[in-house]
């Protein structure tokens, strides 16, 4: 019998989806994001905690490997862990620069989600010893990120219980026989709002291991209860971690 849904992560999981602009190189945006705008939202957040106000506990970004037969949509993604709920910024971030970094790419929204951790597995930081600890980067995996959508007219309780309840327990059992180490599920609070329903991040330790796991895994009902063609999936092999949590 599959094991129940585990307990949410306390607090608040935030994301940021970004796309550099059209006339920013990949390389530009990964420079300016790591040595421009992190050490701004560490101190941001540092400055919060000092204040007793709310604060990221936890701080990464991840960055999409390029699809070279298209312009893909995203070419990366921030997310902080908040303890408590933070206050969500109605407006796009970035109309406004205040650094290079969002002078480099498209406004972003920020939207929370509830985090769920299926499979809890080690993911090493290692901080920095000849600059400043933070920012950081680690590597020396396989991360398969999907942003997923229901299909149209699916309640959106029962595609939230059948992922939770019957769709996430496949998934982990199934990264566990193939090696995957890593498995999270964030759920967006305000689907409306948001640019996706769920976001389902997966750690394997290289690409053998994320092939054996679509070989393996078995059908439960969740792939004819997402929109397939909204469905998008990106692969990660570098993450840059600003406060490691």
């Amino acid at each position: 019998m599959l094991e129940k849904r585990p307990t949410p992560t306390p607090g608040v999981k935030t994301f940021a989806l970004i796309q550099r602009k059209e006339t920013t190189t990949r390389d530009e945006m990964i420079a300016h994001w790591y040595a421009n705008h992190m050490p701004n939202v560490i101190e941001r957040n540092e400055n919060a905690k000092a204040a007793g106000e709310p604060n990221a506990w936890r701080y990464e970004a991840s960055l999409f490997e390029p699809n070279d037969a298209s312009r893909q949509k995203w070419d990366g993604m921030a997310a902080l862990w908040y303890a408590s709920s933070p206050q969500i910024p109605s407006e796009l971030r970035g109309l406004n620069p205040t650094d290079t970094f969002q002078q480099k790419v498209e406004p972003y929204r920020i939207f929370a989600t509830e985090e769920f951790v299926f499979v809890d597995g080690n993911l090493p930081t290692s901080p920095l010893t000849l600059n400043k600890p933070f920012p950081t980067t680690r590597s020396g995996f396989l991360k398969q990120i999907s942003f997923v959508q229901p299909k149209p007219g699916i309640d959106l309780q029962t595609f939230r219980d059948h992922w939770l309840d019957i769709h996430g327990p496949n998934v982990r059992d199934t990264m566990k026989l193939a090696g995957g180490f890593r498995y999270s599920v964030s759920l967006a609070l305000n689907p409306e709002g948001a640019p996706c329903f769920g976001i389902p991040e997966l750690y394997f330790p290289n690409r053998e291991a994320q092939d054996h796991f679509w070989e393996i895994l078995k059908t439960d009902g969740f792939h004819e209860m997402s929109d397939q063609k909204e469905t998008v999936r990106y692969r990660c092999l570098t993450e840059m971690v600003g406060i490691p949590g």
